[in-house]
């Protein structure tokens, strides 16, 4: 599978943080989700492969050098990170103007049909939108040059359920345009993930925890759920992470159908990306 993107022992260290030889890929056509609690390594790792900063390791963004050909990626690219911006207090018809003098592809006509799609007023300050509003603004100015590769930091936090579903779409409608693009989307919101996402790579204190197709984690993975002596009989190679409640024992497992071939325990749940990040995070090990 031909990749868009390829990070290969990418490091950057600062005082008291070190992203620590990252190495994945998003391959054409997907869509590969970012996630790990604030502070980690995920927006360093974006901001890594845009050239923002600097770093160490390989960085290879549609076949070139992320640093030697910094400018004509960028022409291929579209970018939504939290302060990634212009001014609040101009209007669409003037982003309009401004991209095209920035963008060799900027399409005007596929830029206002996505602001009549999503109802934006054209005449209105930006700083008068609401926090809605403005997400979808970005997202439609980042894709309407039509890039090769959207990198999203998270574009759908603090928003309405509603607002966040027309986003996805517009995600979707952006990879179903064209089989050789890809999206790497950061975001803390780990549901979107399960409706929209190809692969999920986990980050933690600067180290990938793992890297898997979606299908493979939502599928496989499960939460067992049992009493004191029935998980003491649980071999630690067994299970990944478990969490003591009240009643009863929690644990995480990779291969929730191998698990329940090995032990006679009848409750196992399926887990959401969520619960296997937070099993990793805050579980125990024996």
């Amino acid at each position: 599978m031909e990749n868009n993107i390829i990070l290969k022992k990418v490091s950057k260290e600062y005082k008291d943080f070190k992203l620590n030889d990252i190495s994945f890929n998003v391959p054409k056509g997907s869509v590969v989700g970012l996630i790990g609690e604030n502070g980690v390594g995920k927006t360093t790792t974006i901001k890594a492969i845009l050239n923002i900063i600097s770093s160490q390791g390989t960085i290879i963004v549609l076949g070139k050098d992320n640093k030697k050909y910094e400018q004509e990626i960028k022409q291929e690219i579209g970018v939504v990170l939290d302060d990634s911006f212009l001014s609040d207090y101009i209007d669409i018809k003037k982003i309009d103007s401004i991209m095209k003098d920035f963008y060799k592809n900027w399409d005007s006509k596929k830029y206002f049909n996505y602001i009549k799609k999503f109802k934006l007023p054209k005449d209105k300050m930006i700083n008068d939108f609401s926090t809605g509003m403005k997400m979808k603004l970005k997202i439609i100015t980042a894709i309407s040059h039509n890039p090769k590769i959207l990198i999203l930091d998270e574009p759908t936090s603090g928003l309405d359920p509603v607002v966040r579903n027309e986003i996805l779409d517009i995600f979707r409608e952006f990879i179903a345009e064209d089989e050789e693009r890809s999206i790497l989307m950061s975001t803390h919101i780990t549901s979107d993930l399960e409706h929209i996402s190809d692969y999920i790579v986990f980050i933690d204190n600067g180290h990938i925890i793992f890297n898997l197709p979606t299908e493979e984690l939502l599928e496989n993975y499960g939460i067992v759920k049992c009493k004191k002596e029935e998980f003491e009989k649980i071999k630690k190679e067994d299970y990944i992470k478990y969490k003591k409640e009240k009643y009863q024992y929690e644990i995480l497992v990779n291969d929730r159908f191998k698990f329940k071939k090995i032990y006679p325990i009848n409750t196992i749940d399926r887990a959401s990306i969520e619960d296997i990040m937070l099993f990793y995070i805050k579980g125990e090990n024996k």
